[in-house]
């Protein structure tokens, strides 16, 4: 069979893709028909545009739809992928091999839209692992909550969403996986270290934390103010001990598109 079909693993029946779209579900009135009792009565399309094939889940189902294991919304198909209407799978095979240069360009899929909470969290559970500590783990869903002063239960919704927006499947170290795909894709990184306005002329630079001295004053000694010019005879100078405050940490992450 040249042309591009579908054939269902449980019965070995195989059944040839329309030339536009082909409907898969548990209903009546499908192209498919899968008696699986996960599979949606309409549960996804398989459309064919030219020598292009690919799968797209209607959004009516309840389990899901999954090319080699990874759930997808909508996913272009290569011969041989397995697809998995809920339980069910099937093989689709016959759709022609495209051959790529060797030096053609791959580009990362498109990042997903997000709205700003949702940037919020992703830049909070990435902050951990931008650090220059190694083997951190992303913040858990607690410490997001307590970063950006909302409930816990708020959180995990966000993550939910932000799961099936970036394709995440089902399984163990979920939030490490929409980690590594947030950093993967540009979607978060750390901001340059700030830069601090230059001194004045005749000024010495300040140390590291410091603000620069005011025109006019001698840089300070460690931890004492000094005395603003000559005491008169009546006078005494009372010497204030102060701790110098460090300026300033930048500003969390920079979160932006690459």
């Amino acid at each position: 069979m040249d042309c591009p079909h579908i054939r269902i693993e449980e019965s070995g029946a195989t059944i040839p893709l329309r030339q536009d779209v082909t409907t898969i579900g548990r209903g009546r009135f499908v192209d498919v028909q899968l008696a699986d009792p996960s599979v949606s009565m309409l549960h996804a399309e398989i459309v064919c545009r030219g020598p292009y094939v690919y799968v797209t889940d209607l959004g009516l189902s309840r389990n899901g739809t999954r090319v080699n294991g990874r759930l997808v919304a909508r996913r272009l198909l290569a011969d041989g992928d397995v697809v998995s209407f809920g339980s069910a799978r099937c093989r689709v095979v016959g759709i022609a091999i495209e051959d790529l240069s060797a030096d053609a360009e791959l580009r990362r899929p498109a990042a997903p839209e997000l709205t700003r909470r949702e940037l919020d969290v992703v830049t909070s559970l990435c902050r951990p692992a931008l650090s220059d500590a190694a083997f951190v783990a992303p913040a858990t869903a607690r410490e997001i909550a307590v970063d950006l002063v909302v409930t816990e239960a708020a959180v995990k919704q966000h993550l939910l969403r932000l799961y099936q927006k970036f394709r995440i499947p089902e399984g163990p170290n979920r939030r490490v996986r929409l980690a590594n795909e947030v950093v993967a894709l540009g979607l978060v990184r750390p901001l340059p270290q700030a830069e601090l306005p230059p001194p004045g002329p005749g000024l010495a630079p300040p140390g590291p934390g410091l603000a620069p001295p005011g025109p006019g004053l001698v840089p300070p000694g460690p931890g004492l103010v000094p005395p603003q010019g000559e005491p008169g005879p009546a006078e005494s100078v009372v010497a204030e001990s102060v701790v110098a405050e460090p300026a300033k940490a930048p500003a969390g992450w920079l979160a932006g598109t690459s």
